[in-house]
């Protein structure tokens, strides 16, 4: 009897099983591509607003009238500046965007690599370890959640910036952005520490892993090769839910004067400028905080939809 060998059953590593899943939910493919789009624009913005011929400093006095307002409506709409102008500068609020998408995204990015990098191994270690390791690690997350994170950071910005710039960092925004990037880090990996010390507690009872301890292998083996391969998926989730809540933040801060000023475009420095503008320019205020909505949206829906790829057998998972 011959084998039929047009059936062939071709296996598919975890990865692709992910991504066909992932591909079913139509929401967060429309969100990534969203994201990826504002991602490009951001890497490409000297080129994109030199294309449309837009700059984001350029005081274009002759779209405002004498008390600083646009002269066209709809906060000065028109076909050289799509989204209008600025009320008292008269700069192209579309530039200003994508230029301010660059910040949200580099301080954003950043922290949340750092953050997960100290999270992740200090969470394995104190699971793996136990003991003194696990009480002095899990101490220390104690006494940083107990801090009231916002308002220390709004006390020692004054103190840190400076003290940033006295050792080597560029003054001005990138002091700045280094000040929050490194407050971000400071509080922020507590919270993937606790749920990686959870996981290294569970995978350090399996049988791989004592198989690995009876040969004598070092704690950097086993944190490294045995437990963290086993935690990828928890990691790229917290990973890509904590982007855009550090967006939010970025722009939380410098709408409170904390991060970046002008003439370096900022969507926190924009939505506080816009306050003033409020009653005369509404447009001002809403251009700019529908777009932080729809990306930190994006972003949000993005992590969902890899939660769910990731792991199949959640509740919401489930439902779809």
């Amino acid at each position: 009897m011959s084998l039929d060998t047009s059936l062939v059953i071709e296996g598919k590593s975890p990865a692709q099983l992910a991504w066909i899943r992932f591909r079913k939910d139509k929401v967060a493919i429309v969100a990534l591509v969203f994201s990826l789009i504002i991602v490009i624009l951001a890497l490409l913005a000297p080129w994109v607003c030199a294309l449309l011929n837009i700059d984001p400093y350029s005081l274009n006095k002759t779209t405002i009238d004498s008390v600083g307002l646009p002269n066209a409506p709809f906060g000065g709409m028109s076909r050289a500046h799509p989204l209008g102008v600025e009320p008292g500068t008269g700069r192209d609020i579309l530039a200003r965007l994508i230029y301010g998408t660059r910040v949200s995204l580099i301080v954003a990015l950043i922290a949340t690599f750092i953050t997960t990098l100290i999270g992740v191994v200090l969470g394995i270690w104190a699971g793996y370890k136990r003991g003194i390791v696990d009480g002095i690690i899990g101490r220390t997350i104690d006494l940083l959640l107990a801090f009231p994170s916002l308002l220390l950071i709004i006390s020692l910005a004054p103190v840190m910036q400076p003290r940033l710039v006295a050792m080597g960092f560029p003054e001005g925004n990138p002091a700045r952005m280094t000040y929050i990037i490194l407050i971000l880090s400071l509080f922020g990996w507590t919270y993937i520490a606790r749920i990686m010390r959870g996981q290294a507690l569970s995978l350090r009872e399996r049988e791989f892993v004592a198989a690995a301890q009876a040969s004598g292998a070092k704690t950097s083996y086993m944190i490294f090769k045995e437990i963290l391969p086993n935690l990828w998926a928890p990691i790229i989730v917290y990973a890509s839910l904590t982007v855009p809540g550090y967006i939010a933040i970025e722009a939380t801060f410098s709408f409170l004067g904390l991060g970046v000023v002008a003439p370096t475009a900022s969507w926190g420095g924009m939505l506080a400028d816009s306050v003033r503008y409020f009653r005369s320019d509404p447009a001002y205020l809403f251009i700019p905080g529908t777009a932080l909505f729809l990306l930190v949206l994006a972003f949000n829906l993005v992590g969902d939809g890899l939660r769910d790829a990731l792991d199949p057998k959640g509740e919401r998972a489930q439902k779809v």
